[in-house]
Order: C-alpha cells, then sequence, then structure tokens
C-alpha cells in the first residue's frame, strides 16, 4: 500500500490548493476501507508539511516524498507503514539516496518510571516506545532478506522528527542509547538546521523521476506490461511477481492437480478469476501457463481477444504452426481434446460467446457449435480457469459473466471455487486513477469527481485533437510507447485497392484515419493490420479503437471522446449515430452524430449505454503513465476541464524526454518475428489540411 508519491514542492501545491488531506483520506479508505480518523488527517496536516517545507527551503524539492509505505512481509502479512520514505540521489554518486521517515507530533516524552524501556507522552494513554525503534524495524524490513532494497547498492539511512517538541521537553529521547547511528537519528525544532544539513548531505538537487521510477518498481505497485514481461522471458518464464490471491490461484490449480493425479481422481473442476482490469488476471494466467509446462501438463491457454494473441505471437516470434498449438480461441473446443487437457486457461472469458461460431475465407462459414460454449471449454480440461472482467464485455454477442459460468458449472455437476482480485496493477499501479474512472464513467453508480494527482499517473486535457496528437508523437519519438484511441463514433472503412486508408476519423479540419481494417497482407506504407497496430511502429500515427486497443498498454495514451458519450447538466447521455455512405466509396456523410459500431446495438446482455461505458472504460485504462483526454462535444469538453486540473498542478509531465539519460530507454520492443524483405524509414509524416507533423527517432529502435 502507498498513499501518496510526489516531490516535496507539488505536496505542497496539493496543501496550497486544499486538495491534500481530501486527496490522502480517499486513498486510505481504498486501501483500508475505512475513513481517516481525525488524528491521522492532523498528522498528515502538520507533519507532512513540516518536512516538505523543509526539503523545499533546502532546494531539495525535487525530492520524492513516499507517504505511508505499508509493505507485507514474506508470509504475507502486514508490517506497520513507513510515514514515509524520501526518495532521491546522493550527491557526487550515481547512487539513490533514500531516507526511512518517522514524524511525530508529540511535544514531551519523559521515560517512564513502570517501564524504563518505554516513554510518557502527554494525551498518549499508554506509554510508547522509542521512535527511532521504528525507524529501525524498517531499516530491518527493507535491508534484510525478502526487502525492496536488500542487496542493493544505494544510500539508505533514517530519523525521526518530533518537530513540535524543542530539545528540552524530550531530553530523555535524545539521551537515550537508541538515539544514535545512521539509523537512529532525531530532531526537534531546536535541531531543525541539524535536518536540512542532513537532507542537503543525502540528496543532491535537480531531478529524482529515476530514482523514485526505481523505487516504484522495487515496491511493486505497477507490474511490467505484459508484452515487455514475455519478450524478456523469451516466452520460456514470466518476470511477474505474483502477490495475495494471485498466487493463492496458482497454488490452488497446482494443489487441485497434484490431487487429481496421486488420487486418480476423474472428476473436473472449474475456477473463476474476476478482477477489473490491471489487477493480473493475464499475468497469472500466463505464469500458470509456464509453471505448468515446465512441470511437463498439457495445458490450453485460450482467449477471445485476436489483438492481444496476435501480439503475443509478434513478441514470441513463434511459428504460426506452433502458436496454433500452444494458443487458441475459445471456439476451438467445439470438440473435446483427446486426450483432455489437464489444465485450459480462458483469458478475457468476459468475451465468450453463446455458441462458438467460424468465420472462413470469403463470408463461408463452418456450421456453428451445438453446446454453449462455455460447457465446450469446461469439457476441455479437467481443470478449466476463466478470467474474466464485467466490466469490458463490448459487443451484444459476448455473454461471458460470473453468473454464467457458476450456472454451467452446477448444471454439469462441476464443483467451482471464485477468487476476486482487488490489488490494481495497471495504470501506474494507481487504484486512484482506476476508481476516478469509474466513477467519471459512472459505470457503478458513481458520480464524478476532480481528479487529484497521485504521483502515480498523469491525466490531463487538451483543446484540440493537434494538441493530443502531437504529445503523443513526442512522447513516441522520445522512446516512449503511446498511441492514440478513440471512440467509436466513425465509420471503419476499407483500404482502398492500393494499400492506402481513408480518412474516417473527421473533427473539423484535422482528419486521421483508423488503424488498418480487415487482413490485407500487404498495406500502404507498410501500415500493420489492425491486430498489431498497437506494437508495430508503423501503426503510431493511426487511431486505434477499442477492439484493437483491448488487453494491451501503453506509457502514454491519448483519448479522444466522440459524440457517442456526451455531458447534458449533470448526467450522461449516449447517442446512436446515423451514416451514410457517399457514392464515390470515399467515405461517408453524418446524418446524426453518435456511436458508428454496429456492434454495440441491440438487447441481448447488457444495455447500450451501459456497453459505451464499458468502452470507453477500456480505452481510459490503456495507459501506465499518463491519459490525455479531448473530447469533441463543447459541453463535454468543459465538463472534462472541470474535474481535471491545470497540467502545473502535477509539476513536471512524466514526459520521456524528462528521465534521466540512463532511464531514457525505448518501450518498443523489437520483434521476435522474422522482418519481411525490405527496408522502412524511421520517418513518419502525417500531412492534413496544409499542415505537416514529422519526426525522425534516428536511433535504429523498432
Amino acid at each position: 500500500m502507498l498513499l501518496l508519491q510526489l516531490p516535496a514542492r507539488d505536496l505542497l501545491r496539493l496543501h496550497e490548493r486544499g486538495l491534500l488531506i481530501s486527496h490522502l483520506s480517499q486513498r486510505h479508505l481504498v486501501f483500508r476501507d475505512r475513513l481517516a480518523g481525525p488524528g491521522d488527517e492532523r498528522a498528515w496536516q502538520a507533519s507532512l508539511i513540516e518536512l516538505a517545507r523543509d526539503l523545499v527551503e533546502v532546494d531539495r524539492g525535487d525530492v520524492r516524498m513516499f507517504v505511508e509505505y505499508q509493505p507485507k512481509a514474506l508470509d504475507g502479512s502486514e508490517v506497520p507503514p513507513m510515514d514515509v520514505l524520501l526518495v532521491g540521489r546522493f550527491p557526487d554518486t550515481d547512487r539513490d539516496s533514500v531516507l526511512i521517515v518517522e514524524l511525530k507530533q508529540w511535544r514531551e516524552a519523559v521515560r517512564s518510571e513502570a517501564d524504563p524501556a518505554k516513554y510518557e507522552v502527554p494525551g498518549i494513554r499508554k506509554p510508547k516506545g522509542h521512535p527511532v525503534q521504528q525507524v529501525r524495524r524498517s531499516y530491518r524490513f527493507l535491508t534484510g532478506p525478502g526487502g525492496i532494497l536488500h542487496g542493493l547498492t544505494i544510500e539508505i539511512a533514517g530519523f525521526s522528527y518530533l518537530h513540535n517538541a524543542e530539545d528540552e521537553q524530550v531530553a530523555d529521547l535524545l539521551n537515550a542509547p537508541e538515539a544514535t547511528g545512521s539509523d537512529g537519528l532525531c530532531f526537534t525544532s531546536d535541531s531543525r538546521d541539524d535536518l536540512r544539513r542532513l537532507l542537503l548531505q543525502r540528496f543532491a538537487a535537480g531531478d529524482t523521476e529515476a530514482a523514485a521510477e526505481r523505487m516504484i518498481d522495487r515496491i511493486g505497485i505497477r507490474n511490467t506490461p505484459l508484452l515487455e514481461a514475455m519478450m524478456k522471458s523469451r516466452g520460456e518464464d514470466t518476470v511477474f511477481t505474483l502477490r495475495g490471491a494471485q498466487q493463492t490461484v496458482v497454488d490452488d490449480v497446482l494443489r487441485t492437480l497434484t490431487r487429481i493425479y496421486d488420487r486418480d481422481e476423474r472428476g473436473k473442476h472449474v475456477i473463476v478469476v474476476t478482477g477489473g482490469a490491471g489487477t493480473g488476471k493475464s499475468a497469472i494466467a500466463l505464469e500458470l501457463r509456464n509453471r505448468l509446462l515446465n512441470d511437463r501438463y498439457r495445458v490450453g491457454y485460450a482467449t477471445g481477444a485476436r489483438a492481444f494473441q496476435a501480439n503475443l505471437q509478434e513478441y514470441l516470434g513463434m511459428s504460426d504452426a506452433r502458436f496454433k498449438r500452444d494458443f487458441h480461441f475459445f471456439n476451438g473446443f467445439v470438440d473435446p481434446p483427446e486426450p483432455l487437457l489437464d489444465v485450459l486457461l480462458c483469458d478475457e472469458a468476459h468475451r465468450l460467446r453463446e455458441r462458438s461460431t467460424f468465420d472462413g475465407p470469403n463470408g463461408s462459414r463452418r456450421p456453428p457449435g451445438t453446446r454453449p460454449q462455455v460447457e465446450e471449454l469446461i469439457d476441455a480440461a479437467r481443470i478449466t480457469v476463466f478470467f474474466l472482467d464485467e466490466a469490458q464485455s463490448l459487443r451484444r454477442d459476448e455473454v461471458g459473466t460470473h453468473r454464467l459460468i457458476v450456472e454451467a458449472a452446477e448444471r454439469m455437476e462441476v464443483p467451482h471455487r471464485t477468487y476476486p482480485l482487488t490489488e490494481y496493477h495497471r495504470c501506474g499501479g494507481s487504484a486512484l486513477y482506476r476508481n476516478w474512472v469509474w466513477d467519471l464513467l459512472g459505470i457503478d453508480g458513481g458520480s464524478p469527481r476532480p481528479w487529484v494527482p497521485d504521483g502515480l499517473m498523469h491525466v490531463e486535457v487538451v483543446d484540440e485533437p493537434r494538441g493530443l496528437e502531437r504529445i503523443i508523437l513526442e512522447e513516441d519519438a522520445a522512446g516512449a510507447s503511446a498511441r492514440m484511441v478513440a471512440g467509436f463514433c466513425w465509420k471503419w472503412s476499407d483500404a482502398r485497392a492500393d494499400g492506402t486508408l481513408v480518412a474516417d476519423v473527421r473533427i473539423g479540419d484535422w482528419h486521421r484515419s483508423w488503424n488498418a481494417r480487415g487482413e490485407m497482407k500487404e498495406f500502404a506504407d507498410r501500415i500493420p493490420p489492425a491486430k498489431l497496430w498497437a506494437t508495430r511502429p508503423e501503426g503510431r500515427g493511426q487511431i486505434g479503437c477499442v477492439y484493437s486497443a483491448q488487453g494491451l498498454e501503453w506509457d502514454w495514451c491519448g483519448v479522444i471522446m466522440g459524440d457517442d458519450l456526451v455531458r447534458r447538466g449533470d448526467r450522461w447521455v449516449m447517442r446512436k449515430g446515423k451514416f451514410r455512405e457517399r457514392d464515390d466509396g470515399e467515405g461517408y456523410d453524418t446524418l446524426a452524430p453518435g456511436s458508428a459500431d454496429p456492434r454495440v446495438s441491440g438487447d441481448r446482455g447488457i444495455g447500450f449505454e451501459q456497453r459505451v461505458r464499458h468502452a470507453y472504460h477500456v480505452l481510459m485504462t490503456r495507459a501506465a503513465r499518463a491519459t490525455v483526454l479531448y473530447s469533441t462535444d463543447p459541453e463535454t469538453q468543459g465538463f472534462l476541464r472541470s474535474v481535471v486540473p491545470p497540467v502545473d498542478l502535477h509539476g513536471l509531465r512524466p514526459s520521456q524526454a524528462a528521465k534521466a539519460p540512463e532511464d531514457r530507454t525505448a518501450r518498443r520492443l523489437p520483434s521476435r518475428r522474422k522482418p519481411r524483405t525490405g527496408q522502412w524509414s524511421e520517418r513518419t509524416a502525417v500531412q492534413e489540411a496544409g499542415e505537416q507533423i514529422a519526426f525522425d527517432l534516428g536511433d535504429g529502435r523498432a
């Protein structure tokens, strides 16, 4: 758990705008399921501000303040939260520097006569231990076996800070044998100058983003993006660290398999894993797949997401034959495999269909399955594990729900159990951002509220599509992964005969194309097919829709909200569009603005309005660092401006170009698949209405 991570100067900005306490209280409620008490709020209001001011006044306002970091021990138990971790760079070295800080509002403390190891503090009923004892416990936990800083070459120390007390009032604390060493320092209001000298000794001036990013990675609140993890592991292993309920799912599957084979059981089992976007469902599925393959079990991996599968194959470099053997679509189990699989992993199970259907070439179709698709999947393996997020159900023919799976298991007399995932690892690990998006869209009945930056995710609103595009292309050119996406509010034309794309997305005089449609073997200018648009570098100039983005993520995501979701007063209005194809075949005329997606209409399952909310939920949760928003509707644009503060509130943008050189590595990973013949240029130009936006990477990165 981490309540907040911001540079000291930005923490003071939040305080000056009256937003700090409300933000911390919201985070406290998310992580601890209870409101913060008056004592918590008084401590934040006083102690955090004093420490932040000390940093700013000695020109160390860039030092990051990690507020109330509460890790878990190796046995899964939680340890007491650390009030603050200060993170920056040590002077004259390349090392990260960390200070553990225990904040106390005590004005007086004297040694207890009843228990000389503790101290009497006015206003506190029970005697308390010396503050540096907590610092030392935190130090041992961070640097000991299994600690996030164990074995690292960094500078780490700690101190307690009694900013309300004078030396004379806490003389017993200052003279205690505990108050010695680099992890036993104790400061008061009288020794504030000594504290400030320590801050100068421990932290260099200047940007601390690289050190903060490394600490965030060590804490583990942000998972490695799936495709990047699979690429780094060469498909042989994963680089995920499973936590809590995630590891429980893996243990359950392995334990059940052992029981099946040890006892020669013939029964089946169904396991359902539920959780929102970014809770680690696919991480569990991929980790399980590799563990099971290493143990020589028969395992299948199935999804309903064509783009995700295509990018997995692209990054793993598997041949078509091998990939089709190891990875499947949900419609691949009409006939049970012989022998049965030991485990079938069904990722994105919210995309289950009522029956398995098959689209062949030139519109030909095989006969559909005769049984519910969910029953086919249960029959295919001894253990079938379903991973689903009902908030990502988009099409009217997607019927996958927890209830559907459980009812099928009960109908087939198969024992079932469910594991809900609640810890959030996407969007910088910001549970606050995830909840903000849900409330913004009213997915679960919540009401929109202002975005308060937490140092994990960046959100901003731009006034025109060119501004959004400029940010995305600049980040891409600097080496970040970045894409533009939009609500499905424009028709999606097929490519022309010469492989060029039609500029369907038209906002004023700004016209751009969707990502390529269909499976044409060669599009013009090496434009990738829709299923590979998200990761091929040649896809950077096109706009993706929810179907080409689902299941994937980037550092930066620009989201264009169209006329299918507009704000009117205090409510959202969802609109279906009407369009007419032009006689010349070049695009269409808009008769009524709104949704152009033929697959979200109809009465089956959830309704049109909820599907539109789900689609924007998917689009707004694709970014790992920053989301940039723009609406084509003026009233909605004004509403977005009212809930997202100006960029200067965030301090520096988490821009790739602003990073330290050693951390400015490209997130776009090269494909392992053999490239096609011919060369392509890294220079891309987007030219429309007399304007040319061009960029040149120039360093050979793919």
